[in-house]
């Protein structure tokens, strides 16, 4: 018997009956031999982990840009705390950690540079559209690996399609890390916020806070616990007597910061820096070598997003700086 199915076999003994079982996976679109040591689910984790994009997301922004301060969070820290949460209430409700944690690796793999501000402005240009769980389903079955993608199991990508609006995933471990993309992105940024001096924790609305926690750590732990104790037959949910303030916690959120015209005001500037660089990259022959293949394959215009997409934001500025900013002369 190998570890890997010393492996499954432990799952069949200790897993619920709703887990997804990695012996049971529907599979990867280019067949794969089996590993001795992982299962596909570890295999998929371990991909994510070790690709470039992930690796990008520490530059990428968060909520605030460019803060100055090494304690704000990223994009790669965001993505870490998700799967924290998320592995937390896979365990406890045992289903399967390793597939939960390779969704959350993956689940902001395609968010674009600047944040939401990004986004926004890909979504003015790109022909169809933008949206960012599109767009990191996208990176791990076509951009990664110079256009051939990270071949991962269907139910790790269809776990980073579903983790936000939209239809839920096929897997509770998928559903569970929808939720937890929401209770690690809520509290993560109260905290962000709080200490860029945006807002205190006095301003958070005390009938929500009596409810939920008066601490980050307090209301993750109250959201966590909410749906361990709520989610069965099959069903990954929080209690309505915790899940109707989160909302509202949520809705104070955005009128409090995500839409706070004074923590939001370097935004103005983004969709400029993108406007100009889809411009750039736009015409013909001024893409980089590694992006020529999704060019000849998928169009100049998909190429173009994908490209812009996989931006960090430093990474934006320079070129912007680079191609458009007048350099000093020097003989």
């Amino acid at each position: 018997m190998t570890v890997r199915e010393r492996t499954q076999k432990i799952e069949r003994q200790i897993l619920s009956p709703y887990a997804a079982f990695s012996d049971q996976t529907k599979g990867r679109k280019r067949p794969e031999e089996d590993d001795d040591l992982r299962t596909p689910f570890q295999r998929d984790r371990d991909r994510i982990i070790h690709c470039k994009s992930f690796r990008r997301l520490k530059h990428k922004t968060q909520v605030f840009l460019a803060p100055e301060g090494d304690h704000y969070r990223t994009r790669l820290t965001h993505t870490l705390e998700v799967a924290q949460i998320a592995r937390t209430i896979a365990r406890a409700l045992c289903l399967n950690e390793d597939l939960t944690e390779a969704i959350a690796l993956g689940h902001d793999l395609g968010h674009t540079p600047f944040g939401h501000a990004g986004e926004r402005a890909l979504n003015e240009l790109c022909p169809g559209g933008f949206r960012h769980y599109e767009q990191s389903a996208r990176v791990v079955e076509r951009v990664e690996k110079n256009g051939e993608g990270l071949n991962l199991t269907e139910e790790v990508v269809d776990g980073i399609l579903c983790h936000t609006t939209g239809r839920q995933a096929e897997t509770l471990e998928g559903q569970i890390v929808r939720v937890s993309d929401r209770i690690a992105y809520i509290n993560h940024d109260i905290d962000d916020s709080e200490r860029a001096g945006i807002i205190s924790e006095e301003d958070l609305p005390q009938t929500l806070t009596n409810l939920l926690g008066h601490s980050k750590s307090q209301r993750i732990n109250t959201l966590v616990h909410s749906v361990v104790e709520s989610s069965q037959n099959g069903k990954i949910e929080m209690e309505p007597e915790i899940e109707v303030p989160f909302d509202e916690l949520r809705r104070f959120m955005f009128h409090s910061v995500y839409e706070n015209p004074y923590a939001k005001s370097e935004e103005k500037k983004v969709p400029g820096i993108i406007g100009k660089l889809y411009e750039y990259f736009g015409e013909p022959g001024n893409l980089p070598d590694d992006m020529r293949r999704i060019e000849k394959e998928d169009g100049l215009n998909r190429a173009v997003t994908d490209y812009i997409a996989g931006m960090t934001d430093q990474y934006a500025v320079e070129k912007f700086m680079e191609i458009y900013v007048p350099k000093a002369w020097n003989r």
